[in-house]
């Protein structure tokens, strides 16, 4: 189960930075979007935000630090959902930018704050899950630490 959630996570963490990297400032658009930083910085956390996300993703594809990892990914969560829970709450219409692209959304879109924040929680729920089971197969962390694979 711990390979599965690491390897899933793990995608997903570089699926959302690679769809981030090529445009930073749009990266930073879309966390001016959610109106709780100024704009200098969101678009410091629009430019950062990808690369953390690459280097979970890969920490996690690989198996090195699993348990920073899944601790840093249920962090990051908590304050996605709680970011997308706010505009929400707020009223604000926009596209979370988790895959790219996000910001105010035009009159006749609806936004997918429901879906977005349930796929927030699973994730939330497998980082966590990792956090607390971080030993698995084909992992750098068992080789380094254990010298071999765990059962």
């Amino acid at each position: 189960m711990s390979t599965a959630a690491r390897l899933v996570l793990g995608v997903v963490w570089i699926v959302a930075g690679t769809s981030k990297i090529s445009d930073l400032a749009a990266s930073g658009r879309s966390v001016a979007a959610y109106r709780i930083f100024s704009f200098e910085v969101s678009r410091f956390v629009g430019a950062v935000l990808p690369f953390l996300e690459i280097a979970l993703g890969l920490l996690l594809l690989l198996g090195l630090a699993t348990r920073l990892a899944a601790t840093a990914s249920a962090v990051l969560l908590v304050i996605f959902i709680a970011g997308i829970a706010s505009v929400w709450a707020r009223g604000l219409r926009i596209d979370c930018g988790c895959f790219g692209n996000g910001g105010d959304l035009a009159a006749n879109v609806r936004p997918a704050y429901f879906t977005e924040t349930v796929r927030d929680i699973g994730l939330l729920l497998v980082a966590g899950f990792l956090a607390w089971f971080p030993g698995s197969r084909f992992s750098l962390d068992a080789r380094l630490l254990d010298g071999g694979p765990r059962p």
